[in-house]
């Protein structure tokens, strides 16, 4: 993982927890920027998400660090759990 996306890449590979919870605007300031519109209305945009390397994205970031996505939309927060 490399680019803008390592900063919140090394926040979830880093934390001891199995479970991290994130409002978006913690998400955001991860990234550096803005999620993008579909994040913020679409729960299949966190919980379908695939590694792609060819075209790196912001689910990389979890799905490298070997957690899952689940988005609670209208608290504007997600929950990353570790895959066991």
């Amino acid at each position: 993982m490399s680019g803008p996306f390592k900063p919140f890449f090394d926040y979830l590979e880093n934390r001891f927890a199995n479970t991290v919870v994130l409002t978006f605007a913690q998400i955001e300031d991860l990234l550096g920027s803005a999620l993008p519109a579909e994040a913020l209305v679409d729960n299949e945009w966190w919980t379908g998400a695939e590694v792609d390397m060819a075209k790196p994205q912001c689910s990389d970031c979890w799905l490298l660090a070997r957690r899952s996505a689940v988005p609670n939309l209208p608290a504007k927060i997600v929950r990353f759990a570790r895959a066991l």
